[in-house]
């Protein structure tokens, strides 16, 4: 395993096609935003392993849809991080 220590708005590539910044640091919580292809799943551990658990490795639906939250947010390049939330800025 590869440990980097990152500070907040810094990033860091995985290949060529995924990028991952620090978007806010909480307390004991950092939120990460990841852009990736969209054919690159892109899913918490927590969420792989309740799928494991439910012992249907074979359903071809998205993880976060078959647990009726929707597809994920993306954020499009060029847009704010925030947009994907619904916020347009984050001066709101």
């Amino acid at each position: 395993m590869l440990v980097l220590t990152r500070k907040l708005l810094e990033t860091l590539y995985i290949g060529d096609d995924v990028k991952v910044t620090v978007v806010r640091l909480e307390g004991n919580q950092v939120r990460l935003g990841i852009e990736a292809p969209r054919h690159i799943p892109v899913v918490r551990a927590e969420l792989l392993e309740s799928a494991d658990a439910d012992g249907d490795e074979n359903d071809p639906t998205p993880l976060a849809e078959s647990k009726g939250r929707g597809p994920s947010r993306r954020v499009e390049p060029g847009r704010s991080r925030y947009a994907a939330y619904g916020h347009g800025s984050r001066n709101r």
